[in-house]
């Protein structure tokens, strides 16, 4: 299966594989939205299911980290070639896109705690977690560059 990159609804997106259900999935772009978060990891199946760019709306969405974990059968996949029927990463590709995945879900989490001074269980005691620059990095640094990295391995260029 041939890497694939298109565009859909201002957004480019990449070819990631088959699902169970015979459905290409692609993954959309980063966007960062409502000015306080990364929108990524989005997983889509489009009515125009290889052809993104002419589809009139978005026929399944799911996350990323919905592929990885333990399964309904109580398998736990790692990456996401354990999950798809058919995949345009190699093995080893697979595993850098998946340990990158994980790396982003992690710091848009800590972005997160320190941008607001704690996980938001109830309110803050103490501002000893608040680090606005820390915040600032990770959003404007770490996940764009790792981004990239994904994108780089999503590439048809590849």
């Amino acid at each position: 299966m041939n890497k694939t990159k298109s565009h859909a609804f201002g957004k480019d997106v990449y070819l990631v594989g088959i699902d169970q259900y015979g459905d290409p999935v692609w993954l959309e772009a980063a966007k960062w939205d409502c000015d306080w978060y990364w929108g990524f990891g989005y997983m889509e199946v489009y009515t125009k299911k290889m052809n993104p760019a002419n589809s009139h709306d978005i026929s399944s969405h799911s996350h990323w980290n919905g592929f990885i974990g333990k399964q309904d059968n109580g398998e736990y996949h790692h990456h996401i070639n354990q999950t798809l029927k058919q995949s345009v990463l190699t093995e080893k590709e697979s595993w850098a896109v998946s340990d990158l995945m994980k790396s982003f879900y992690t710091l848009s989490e800590a972005a997160a705690v320190v941008g607001r001074g704690g996980s938001h269980l109830t309110a803050p005691t103490s501002n000893v977690l608040v680090d606005k620059d820390m915040a600032e990095r990770i959003n404007t640094v770490l996940l764009p560059a790792l981004f990239e990295e994904v994108y780089k391995i999503l590439s048809p260029e590849s």
